[in-house]
């Protein structure tokens, strides 16, 4: 199995995994590997290192470095990488443990609260205007914001 690290034209990044270089250069080609964060297909391989899972490896690293010192441009990219990657895990969990009501969003949220059916974890689509009555009548609402077709795309 191939970890690779990868980049969309809008400068998301992102992991794939393929069976080998050959299965990601095939995939590649015929535009099967999309940016899970926007849909875009031009995607790009990044360098990358192997990681070696050593102990004394990491130890040597975090001796070398002093406390407080400063992160450098790789580790800002890395941070950024690691809470993109949070953030898909999140959203991944959201739409698991819902139930997609689409356009409904906001009619399905009131008889909720106003107990005229179940409670239940709810997601779907409600324009900003509908939010704000939401919340100016005491329902919590948390916007998502997601691409038009992501729902198809959560890798």
């Amino acid at each position: 199995m191939k970890v690779l690290d990868l980049r969309c034209t809008h400068g998301h990044t992102f992991e794939g995994w393929f069976a080998s270089e050959e299965d990601f250069v095939d995939q590649q080609a015929r535009h099967l590997i999309t940016c899970p964060m926007c849909g875009d297909e031009v995607v790009s391989r990044l360098p990358s290192a192997p990681r070696l899972n050593l102990s004394t490896q990491r130890d040597a690293q975090t001796l070398a470095r002093p406390a407080g010192a400063a992160r450098g441009a790789g580790d800002a990219q890395q941070i950024h990488q690691q809470l993109q990657q949070l953030w898909l895990r999140a959203v991944r969990h959201v739409i698991a443990n819902s139930e997609d009501v689409g356009e409904r969003f906001a009619e399905e949220a009131r008889r909720i609260h106003y107990q005229e059916t179940p409670e239940r974890n709810i997601h779907g689509v409600a324009s900003p205007e509908e939010a704000a009555e939401l919340i100016e009548e005491g329902i919590e609402v948390l916007p998502l914001p997601l691409p038009a077709d992501f729902k198809d795309r959560l890798q």
